[in-house]
């Protein structure tokens, strides 16, 4: 059964780790990587990523990448989105720090920060428009 735009945008903010896809040329299929993401009911998913990761090299050059969430329990549920490109910006650090505490609580989420400053450089946000949705719930089996 298809989820109701309000479902899959309750689905979708939900803190679970998609799977990124984008473009990797002709030779060859799409990058596809787990990443943390966020989101907010009718607004647009953003990630975080080095400037320089192939990711984020790849999302520049095309313009377009996807994101896809699922769960297998109470039911087997997807949420897909793609679209455009709206925007790549230097990161702040209230968006990683916002990220991070949507993933991680408490002592882990402070030690991941002191590790993320420490160790990870630069980052970008890239945000997306969404421009297309694939959305199933697929029951209990």
């Amino acid at each position: 059964m298809t989820l109701s735009l309000d479902e899959r945008e309750a689905f979708l903010a939900e803190p679970r780790v998609a799977a990124l896809s984008v473009y990797a040329g002709d030779t060859r299929g799409p990058l596809v990587v787990p990443i943390w993401y966020q989101y907010s009911p009718g607004g647009e998913p953003w990630i975080l990523t080095a400037p320089a990761s192939r990711k984020a090299r790849l999302v520049e050059a095309t313009g377009f990448f996807s994101l896809m969430v699922e769960r297998s329990e109470p039911t087997a549920r997807y949420v897909a989105v793609d679209g455009s490109v709206s925007s790549i910006e230097p990161a702040t650090e209230a968006q990683l720090e916002e990220m991070t505490r949507r993933y991680l609580s408490g002592a882990a989420a402070d030690r991941y920060l002191e590790f993320a400053r420490r160790e990870l450089g630069e980052h970008v946000a890239i945000s997306m428009t969404p421009e297309h949705w694939l959305s199933a719930d697929l029951g209990s089996f």
